[in-house]
């Protein structure tokens, strides 16, 4: 059978990885595999030579790998490390149109005008949606930068959520002054926004989507679930379940979780009640979910705490030189970014292993999965 070069999927790494560790309780045969001369030409021979190739292994000399040798706990985390690494490496978005630079001073960043009153942005996977106080949201082309349109009638317009297709934005519902979530169709001509829902509850601070509902964090004691349906207006309720200040909202894909500011924890929701309090001190802000930990930048201790989702153990409070009261954090697929008013900073989401700061402040933040996307006073900025 004709043998098939693997590609370097995760999965599919670990597994050679483990394959070549496991050869070596078996029999040396003799031949040439790649650079190694004691490693036959044998069925193992392709994992090893993708391992090889990809760095994950370099033998014990230039011209042997020592297959009958053991490993031990420490080597093999080392081997399983450098396997995730090949792979998100290689695997990403900026791999693939040959982007692996990191802009280092301010004059290399993209830079987009928008004007006065920026407040957040998000990307729906193509382009940046930028949120702007008073009343409109501006559309901005990821490729270039280019500002496509404008919509308007986004009353009080500040955090927004891409899900469904849709971009939906916290706004007011003037002049009767009411809370209420508001709808633009990137697949239609912009103009003015559509409300969907009315009556969220007292000032709402973040908004996540769990595949059922969409939520919002309101900053008077409440979180707002609210169930879309085929026609707006969309039903609202309002839960109270010994909430403070729960101004923070994110969705991990299997639980709800909620940053209470004025409690400073972090609580993990399950049908609108309190499943499990994570004490996290200071005065956490706006987290986001790397697909295995939540970042939860910290006012007060000029950190972010880093928590395993799965158990909501606290992992590591990471600090930086400069990073002074963060509020906002993105991930790209392989990096965490964490901004502050001075500098920002990036972290390496699988180790936690920093990645440097750079010297200009920014407000929110956000990734396309090639680049982030920064507000900075009344620019939009690629980085």
């Amino acid at each position: 059978m004709k043998e098939r070069r693997l590609r370097p999927s995760p999965f599919i790494l670990v597994l050679a990885a483990i394959g070549v560790l496991m050869a070596g309780a078996a029999t040396t045969l003799s031949g040439v595999c790649g650079p190694f001369t004691d490693v036959g030409d044998d069925a193992f021979c392709p994992f090893l030579q993708e391992i090889f190739y990809l760095g994950i292994t370099s033998g014990t000399s230039p011209t042997t790998y020592a297959p009958d040798e053991p490993v031990t706990r420490i080597q093999a985390a080392a081997f399983l490390s450098r396997t995730v690494d090949a792979a998100l490496r290689m695997g990403s978005r900026r791999a693939a149109i040959g982007q692996f630079w990191t802009p280092r001073v301010q004059a290399a960043l993209g830079q987009t005008e928008i004007g006065s009153g920026i407040y957040s942005v998000v990307s729906d996977g193509t382009d940046l949606w930028v949120s702007r106080l008073p009343d409109s949201v501006v559309r901005v082309r990821g490729s270039d930068g280019r500002v496509l349109e404008t919509w308007t009638g986004v009353i009080g317009a500040t955090q927004m959520l891409a899900a469904m297709g849709k971009i939906f934005v916290i706004g007011t519902n003037q002049p009767y002054g009411t809370h209420v979530l508001y709808r633009l169709d990137p697949s239609q001509p912009a103009g003015s926004a559509t409300v969907v829902a009315t009556e969220l509850g007292d000032i709402p601070q973040s908004i996540a989507f769990d595949g059922t509902r969409i939520w919002t964090g309101n900053t008077n004691a409440s979180i707002s679930a609210i169930l879309p349906t085929p026609t707006p207006p969309w039903r609202v309720t309002n839960l109270r379940f010994g909430f403070w200040s729960p101004t923070a909202v994110v969705f991990d894909g299997a639980s709800l979780w909620a940053v209470d500011y004025a409690a400073k924890t972090l609580l993990r929701l399950e049908g609108g009640g309190i499943l499990q309090t994570v004490t996290l001190g200071g005065l956490p802000e706006l987290p986001i979910f790397d697909g295995a930990s939540l970042w939860v930048p910290n006012q007060t201790f000029n950190a972010v705490s880093v928590v395993r989702a799965s158990t909501g153990a606290i992992l590591a409070t990471l600090t930086a030189e400069g990073l002074f009261s963060p509020r906002s954090a993105a991930f790209d697929g392989e990096r965490v970014m964490v901004t502050s008013s001075s500098r920002v900073c990036l972290w390496k989401a699988s180790s936690l292993s920093p990645l440097g700061c750079y010297p200009f402040g920014a407000g929110a933040a956000c990734s396309d999965g090639i680049n982030f996307w920064l507000t900075m006073g009344t620019s939009l900025a690629r980085f």
